[in-house]
């Protein structure tokens, strides 16, 4: 039978996440669709034996056909179903994941594995828990973290895309000068009001701080933007890229992404690029001691300036 989640002791589980957004629609669980947060929180319920399955809040909430390979997300859930489930079988039986001669050491990391492949064996294989275990104090997945860092990643080539990575990368049947795309992503940098690239929410900033727009040439000749920042509004990474493209492909002057930043409008002429393109890499997080003070400072809403 469930266990019941009115236990007064709960633990924050940090769960670090990577799937292929091809077959998700999005992140954020949606009746009748199949949602990352969805399939995930099912899963979950079923190692932890909870009813109804542990919410969970996520660093950045992915579009559909957005990847990520770093995305970081927390649930609350009763103490005594995390023990159980680390615990993996009745005393006196040894796990099937367990050596016979164990070292004495991290016996913590050995029971979040037993965790972690139970949840291999249960989720698809388009979307894979990597590590799951106790947060330390003060955790927020989304209000703790100092940046997320995302790649585009697109080809150039006539051909087309390696039919392998057709569904990550993104072919421009242009060729893209990366050095005009990088000069001109250098005026989007640091703290502005990005309502140019955004979709507006009704009482959401969309004041961000743009820490890295860099592009670059990979070994096998793809063309990819790294971007970090503190934080992302809806479609922004897409909407900066897309600009970007232009730029690449000759069909706008270097200093264009930059006057319709200035702008502060919504500008039609910026194409939002195709999600399948994007991949969340990573989530940063200060120090264990500053978790709590960093999620007090991002709960502030940023007026524009």
């Amino acid at each position: 039978m469930p266990l019941p989640v009115t236990d007064s002791e709960v633990v924050r589980v940090r769960l670090d996440v990577a799937y292929d957004g091809s077959e998700f629609s999005g992140w954020a669980a949606q009746p009748g669709r199949r949602t990352v947060q969805g399939v995930l929180q099912g899963a979950l319920a079923r190692v932890l034996r909870l009813d109804p399955p542990p919410v969970l809040t996520v660093a950045g909430r992915t579009d559909a056909g957005v990847h990520a390979r770093g995305q970081v997300a927390h649930a609350n859930v009763a103490l005594a179903a995390w023990q159980a489930a680390a615990a993996g079988t009745p005393t006196g039986r040894r796990p099937v994941d367990q050596p016979e001669h164990q070292p004495e050491h991290q016996p913590e990391h050995r029971s979040e594995q037993r965790v972690v492949r139970r949840l291999a064996g249960l989720l698809p294989p388009d979307i894979r828990v990597r590590a799951v275990g106790p947060a330390p104090p003060g955790f927020d997945a989304r209000f703790s973290a100092l940046s997320r860092r995302y790649a585009y990643r697109v080809a150039d080539t006539a051909w087309g895309v390696d039919p392998l990575r057709r569904r990550d990368v993104l072919w421009h049947d242009r060729r893209l000068d990366v050095a005009a795309m990088d000069a001109a992503a250098a005026a989007l940098l640091g703290e502005h009001d990005f309502a140019a690239f955004c979709r507006r929410r009704e009482g959401a900033s969309t004041v961000r701080t743009l820490h890295r727009l860099r592009w670059s040439r990979e070994p096998a000749g793809l063309a990819v933007a790294d971007v970090e920042a503190d934080a992302f509004c809806h479609s922004m990474v897409r909407a900066l890229v897309g600009a970007l493209l232009a730029v690449g492909d000759g069909r706008r002057p270097v200093d264009w992404p930059g006057h319709v930043l200035a702008a502060g409008v919504r500008d039609s002429a910026v194409t939002v690029a195709p999600a399948h393109g994007l991949t969340l890499e990573e989530v940063r997080y200060p120090a264990d001691a500053d978790l709590g003070a960093q999620a007090a400072s991002s709960r502030r809403l940023r007026a524009p300036a």
